[in-house]
């Protein structure tokens, strides 16, 4: 009988649940290292198809079709959380899953993961947990202007409603969906920073130097380290991200989304139990990769050093740089020094959608985030 923390060497199957962008990226890191790699999606055309040994299409609700995967792995990670409790047990049964069901049913779902990280005592602002349309404006009537959230699903600012007075409740409720729902008290937010952690079996963890972060509308825009934050609030964030881990008992990666407030208060906003696209240079500005170390860590190989080797920034890329369906031109924003294009192999580009992203390095974090910013510029369709 193996050890309980045997490594899984290369060689071995890693399986994924989900075959999107993460799925990808960590199945070209998987295959450098020597793992083969299968994965589960319900898009047929799924971005980790062409790198997966098999895929098998299916929704996250097919139980046959997961355990069919699990069968055929040594390990399962995942690279979305949006899985039912049913599918991620049935997995678990027949091999081991990282990270576990526990922690990604808590996590899949706002209304819990809020509620856990307010009774293990973890700093994030006022909410408050609805589910109907009387208690979405009785909270917005006790917290003043709000955001309205759905409390399963959503994400890139979608399920997501702004509101600034009661009366705004009740409809708020309905556009994201009519069920639970977490409303929460708007921030005075100076700065977003994200910290991931890798973790193994054992304990054994290491943490990512903070990222800074900038969103629109909900979505990343660009990314970039060093955060630029003093050494004493990214020891706070380093610390805070770990113990979260720690208590969740994460086997794989955490990220967690954090908002520095202009009155100093550091507060947890989210958390993903996976690669996370505020981390995508760390394979240019880091020792290793986060998809590396995703497959390192649920492997149970010694994890890989986190070290800041070089400020990096990435840029997403969203479909709307896509006209009538013609991609944009590359080779302006590979004219920027030090910047790579990183394209995630979907065929249909819509609106909103993230197709890749942009990265780059340089002698400075405000250097890289000026390369990718400029090599984006030169992406923007221009008019007629």
């Amino acid at each position: 009988m193996s050890a309980p923390h045997a490594p899984i060497l290369p060689g071995a199957t890693i399986g994924c649940l989900g075959g999107g962008q993460l799925g990808r990226m960590t199945a070209l890191a998987a295959r450098a290292m020597g793992y083969d790699f299968v994965t589960l999606d319900p898009d047929p055309d799924c971005s980790a198809r062409p790198v997966a040994t098999r895929t098998f299409t299916a929704k996250w609700n097919d139980v046959k079709a997961a355990t069919e995967l699990a069968a055929l792995a040594d390990v399962v990670t995942l690279e979305i959380e949006q899985i039912p409790r049913a599918t991620l047990d049935a997995v678990a049964a027949l091999k081991p899953l990282r990270p576990g069901a526990d922690a990604v049913y808590l996590v899949q779902d706002r209304a819990r993961q809020r509620e856990w990280l307010a009774r293990e005592g973890f700093p994030q602002g006022a909410f408050r947990t609805v589910v109907n349309a009387e208690e979405c404006a009785s909270a917005i009537a006790a917290q003043g202007p709000s955001i309205v959230k759905s409390a399963h699903g959503g994400y890139d600012g979608r399920g997501q409603a702004r509101v600034r007075e009661a009366s705004e409740g009740a409809a708020a409720w309905t556009a994201v969906g009519g069920g639970c729902a977490v409303v929460e008290q708007f921030l005075d937010i100076k700065t977003e920073l994200s910290v991931l952690v890798a973790r193994r079996a054992d304990g054994v963890a290491v943490v990512y130097p903070p990222s800074r972060n900038h969103h629109t509308h909900g979505v990343l825009t660009w990314a970039v380290t060093p955060s630029g934050a003093s050494g004493e609030r990214e020891r706070e964030a380093t610390a805070l991200a770990q113990a979260i881990a720690e208590r969740l008992g994460i086997v794989g990666l955490l990220a967690v989304e954090l908002f520095v407030l202009h009155d100093g208060r550091l507060l947890v906003n989210e958390l993903a139990p996976r690669p996370h696209n505020t981390y995508h240079h760390a394979d240019r500005a880091n020792a290793t990769s986060q998809f590396e170390q995703l497959v390192r860590a649920v492997c149970g190989l010694p994890l890989g050093s986190t070290e800041l080797v070089v400020p990096g920034a990435i840029h997403n890329l969203l479909g709307d740089l896509w006209v009538n369906g013609q991609a944009p031109d590359f080779a302006a924003a590979l004219a920027v020094r030090g910047v790579r294009v990183h394209l995630y192999g979907k065929r249909e580009s819509r609106p909103g959608r993230k197709m890749g992203h942009l990265s780059s390095v340089g002698a400075t974090a405000d250097e890289a985030l000026a390369r990718v910013c400029e090599a984006y510029a030169a992406l923007i369709p221009k008019g007629p």
